[in-house]
């Protein structure tokens, strides 16, 4: 039960005489000076003693006297139900003033907590302090006397009255914004430029920092890199409400003592030309709104939600309409979902993204929501990528000590004409866990394992994998041997200095060491691996960030006999866009000054396609059956129809308002696809693709497919 009262104790004559509350089982907190008082007059005695202690306490600042002001500040405060003095909200028209107030607060002893039919109560307070203090009808002998003299020469008609409560809604007040989420529990955006920002602090050599599991919070970047001074030094100029917003701010926000939001409008306007298209422009129309805040200071929240409609350069178009649900859709847009058709040209898209964070305690992060998750230090992840369109997800992240163990369940969905049924389509599962720690202060090595299950006889989420600490590879055999399809995998990275790491995964999908190990090639032999290096600062820059990366997949991996147990959701992969029978070679530079930034990347790759949907299976398309595979050993990366590829992305911009992370870009693509045998599905393509557009940056587009 709270209650606002009004603590008259400083005006002039008081409006009301003294009130007793016979029968009323509620009593005013109580200073230790009030323990013997009746209980008629224990009203009056907290006001004496509060009075007594803020007015000794009380010293009027340096500007206030300077400007020898006359006038009122108001302070709305409370007294918690542990008996703590807790000022909520100061009028005042020096800044001064309001921490003079608040510093006296801090200093106000703990007192009994008031009480409402014998339980501890909050209650809320309002108490006015004319300026100068002598103004507050008591004489100045008052200020340095003893408590009890004090008490002893306020008039018996001071009390405290009841307000109505209809104004607390007037006592809402908006504090100064004070960028409350670059400390939150809230999710850093997955974008690789925003992360390139920090990666060298997070990285230093001493740091017991887990850089593989993404995306970070917040909270857990803030030790290493002083979000609120970077964006500080991105200010520009001002004045105008407008100005501030474009330039500097968030559209909208609210901060009070316990709680904030923003609201924003994103935007991601492109407009370009494919040079070898018979279209005319390539655009991209995302208009977007995102809400997030905080409730406390371990419980935020995030929601973003797109309205999408594009059409993009024409091998870009194929890719997406190679990847047609089953039941409806035109397209399915890689990274982003389900599209229809727009304008018989282009597509239509929505997207909706959002979750809910809440830290139990100083070692537990939870996550409840719809999106994308990543594991590795590298530009590609061979485990948990953000390549595939968003899903449903509860994840634990658990950091102590030198380890951080994170533990994602998940909802996919097969969208494939051949697994829809009643128009709706398939529901799967997916569990994984990867612990990561910190052997030394260089050395960090991680161990993953995931499990996909499908909704077969009503199986529903089995129940058996959600122990966060089981070895989900036992339990697969436990549940039967089609049961699930699991893979296991190793991480490591090595600082070698504060400028210079290299990094890698191993990725196993099938586990038989005679057919790893036997030398003959089996299409068993399903495993990948990642080794890569990043070069901070390099060759003394300050903010060039390079990076070279090699990913290599067996055929066969990441497939299965059932195959809905594919590692995939919505006809994309949930780890290596290109699933798998390739080879690749990344090669990246940034660099960034103050708002404006850059980045060179290129990637070479070797992969191996089938000649048709119904032929032999070659092993690189993940949703196709390993039944339909030609032949048992002699299995190799590339087999089938060998296809060079080479792509080259280059792109400059400015960011707009640092708050929201808008950037003004232009880019280029250069894209060569080079299949040994021409098939409906792969030709020789060679694209060259300018783009210029208006972008809020909160997740990566993959055009390198």
């Amino acid at each position: 039960m709270i209650k606002l009262f009004p603590l008259l104790i400083f005006l002039l004559p008081f409006i009301s005489s003294s009130q007793t509350y016979k029968g009323d089982p509620e009593r005013f907190p109580q200073f230790s000076e009030c323990e013997n008082v009746d209980f008629e007059r224990e009203e009056q005695c907290f006001a004496t003693t509060l009075k007594a202690k803020v007015l000794g306490e009380f010293k009027l600042p340096e500007a206030v006297l300077k400007d020898n002001y006359e006038g009122e500040l108001v302070v709305l405060f409370e007294v918690t139900k542990e008996g703590v003095f807790k000022s909520i909200y100061v009028d005042a028209a020096y800044p001064e003033l309001k921490e003079e107030v608040n510093r006296i607060f801090e200093t106000l002893p703990k007192v009994s907590p008031a009480t409402y039919n014998s339980r501890a109560i909050d209650m809320q307070f309002r108490m006015p302090v004319k300026i100068p203090l002598e103004r507050n009808s008591v004489e100045s002998e008052f200020v340095s006397g003893s408590v009890e003299a004090i008490a002893a020469e306020v008039s018996s008609e001071e009390s405290l009255l009841k307000e109505p409560v209809i104004e607390e809604y007037d006592q809402i007040k908006s504090l100064e914004f004070e960028h409350p989420r670059l400390q939150s529990e809230i999710n850093i955006p997955l974008s690789h430029e925003f992360y390139s920002r920090f990666e060298d602090e997070v990285n230093r050599v001493g740091t017991n920092f887990h850089s593989a599991s993404k995306p970070f919070l917040f909270s857990e970047v803030q030790p290493y890199y002083d979000f609120e001074a970077e964006f500080t030094a991105l200010q520009k100029p001002a004045e105008s409400w407008v100005g501030r917003k474009l330039w500097n701010e968030h559209l909208f926000t609210f901060q009070a003592e316990d709680y904030w939001f923003t609201v924003d409008f994103a935007l991601d306007l492109q407009v370009g030309k494919d040079l070898d298209s018979d279209l005319d422009v390539t655009y991209n129309n995302t208009r977007a709104a995102i809400f997030q805040g905080g409730l406390g200071k371990n419980f935020n929240f995030y929601s973003v939600v797109y309205e999408n409609q594009g059409r993009f350069a024409d091998y870009f178009n194929h890719y997406a309409e190679s990847l047609r649900p089953g039941s409806e859709g035109r397209a399915i847009i890689p990274g982003r979902g389900i599209a229809k058709s727009f304008m018989g040209q282009a597509y239509d898209y929505p997207v909706a993204e959002g979750y809910l964070s809440f830290s139990p305690g100083k070692y537990f992060n939870l996550q409840f929501g719809h999106g994308k998750n990543f594991i590795g230090d590298g530009y590609r992840s061979l485990l948990l990528s953000d390549v595939a369109a968003p899903y449903p997800f509860f994840k634990l992240n658990t950091t102590f000590w030198k380890v951080k163990y994170t533990n994602t369940w998940m909802s996919l969905r097969d969208v494939r004409p051949e697994v829809t049924g009643e128009g709706s389509y398939r529901t799967k599962f997916m569990a994984n866990h990867y612990l990561s720690y910190n052997v030394t202060k260089r050395l960090n090595i991680g161990f993953f394992e995931s499990v996909m299950w499908e909704n077969d006889n009503n199986r529903g989420f089995d129940l058996n994998y959600l122990n966060p600490v089981i070895f989900y590879r036992a339990i697969e055999f436990s549940t039967g041997a089609q049961a699930g399809n699991a893979i296991i995998g190793l991480t490591g990275k090595y600082k070698w200095n504060d400028h210079f790491l290299s990094y890698g995964q191993w990725l196993i999908d099938e586990f038989s060491s005679t057919d790893v190990f036997g030398g003959e090639g089996s299409w068993k032999n399903k495993h990948g691996f990642q080794l890569g290096t990043k070069y901070f600062n390099a060759f003394n820059v300050e903010d060039l960030y390079l990076q070279l990366e090699y990913n290599q997949v067996r055929p066969y991996t990441y497939s299965h006999n059932t195959i809905t147990l594919n590692y995939g959701h919505s006809n994309q992969s949930m780890a290596h866009l290109w699933g798998a029978n390739f080879r690749e070679l990344v090669a990246i530079a940034r660099y960034n000054r103050g708002r404006y930034y850059g980045h060179v990347k290129a990637i070479l790759g070797e992969r191996g396609f089938d000649f048709s949907d119904s032929g032999a299976y070659y092993g690189g398309n993940i949703y196709r059956s390993e039944e339909d595979r030609p032949f048992e050993t002699g299995v190799e990366i590339g087999q089938g129809n060998n296809t060079d590829s080479f792509y080259a992305e280059t792109e400059v911009g400015y960011i707009v308002n640092p708050a929201t992370n808008l950037k003004f870009f232009g880019s280029f693509i250069y894209r060569n696809f080079d299949p040994q045998v021409t098939t409906p599905a792969n030709f020789d393509q060679t694209t060259y693709w300018i783009n210029i557009g208006l972008r809020t940056d909160i997740f990566n587009w993959y055009f390198d497919m």
